[in-house]
């Protein structure tokens, strides 16, 4: 199996896990993270041993989303060729080749959410066909908070899920939805005991690995083709406007007021 520095990927009985592992970080997304799992997923992706998939993170969180310490340094996949900085490269680069494999995938595909999934984080935990979390966990699309717009697919995969209202407040309000109410909403499958979250989602995972799987795939197929038949130009267009997002002065103070723990006074510009 490959070695990877920031993911840890296991296949035994027909199951890929794909794990996250910058647990010191809570999963958040640096340039190594994105690299390994992309290459973690195409690796499962080609391997006819694996027939399921299952998708967690080390430690505390599934994923705190992206690490703004790289977008304050400047790191190259967020700096175009004429060195601007400039957000969009750093989701057509390294975030939408994993959204479309996970999409894409022929086999079923198994989030188990523990913690945190916040930003791009609960994207990709949303991206998968079936989402277990733990009952701590919670759901957050913090976007807002820092002058910018919802990327990773989210605005495809929560309104799919959960309907208009609930993703415009999600988004809008940019507040945290727990596990429960997740469940209630019908963001996720289920929720269980936190101490249950890897038996619960691994006895499902193998479940599915024993299953069908050409049936799987072609269920997902069409699934993919009636919600999501326009996945890449829905990418491409948060792509366009996190740019713009990413050249406004509000963003510039929601990361200064993160950065400082303060309140960011945002002026529409």
């Amino acid at each position: 199996m490959p070695d990877f520095e920031a993911v840890n990927l296991d296949v035994a009985d027909g199951v890929a896990t794909v794990q996250l592992n910058r647990a010191e970080a809570l999963n958040a997304w640096n340039l190594q993270l994105g690299t390994d799992l992309r290459e973690a997923l195409e690796s499962v992706a080609a391997d006819d041993a694996v027939r399921a998939v299952l998708l967690t993170g080390a430690g505390r969180a599934f994923s705190s989303g992206a690490d703004l310490a790289e977008t304050r340094d400047g790191v190259s996949d967020s700096v175009d060729d004429e060195g601007n900085f400039d957000l969009s490269k750093r989701l057509r680069e390294r975030y939408h080749p994993i959204i479309h494999a996970v999409r894409d995938m022929p086999k079923p595909v198994v989030s188990a959410v523990n913690g945190p999934a916040a930003g791009i984080g609960c994207s990709l935990a949303l991206s998968a066909d079936l989402i277990v979390a733990a009952h701590s966990s919670f759901f957050l699309l913090a976007f807002v908070n820092i002058g910018l717009v919802p990327d990773g697919g989210s605005t495809a995969f929560v309104p799919a899920r959960i309907g208009l209202a609930r993703a415009a407040e999600m988004m809008m309000l940019g507040e945290r939805v727990s596990a429960s109410k997740a469940q209630e909403w019908g963001l996720v499958n289920s929720v269980v005991p936190d101490e249950s979250l890897h038996s619960e989602s691994r006895a499902l995972v193998e479940r599915l690995a024993k299953g069908p799987t050409r049936s799987y795939a072609g269920a997902k197929a069409l699934l993919n083709r009636r919600v999501y038949g326009d996945l890449a130009g829905q990418l491409e267009a948060e792509a366009d406007q996190q740019r713009e997002m990413g050249h406004s002065k509000d963003f510039v103070e929601g990361v200064m007021a993160f950065a400082q723990k303060r309140e960011p006074e945002f002026e529409g510009r």
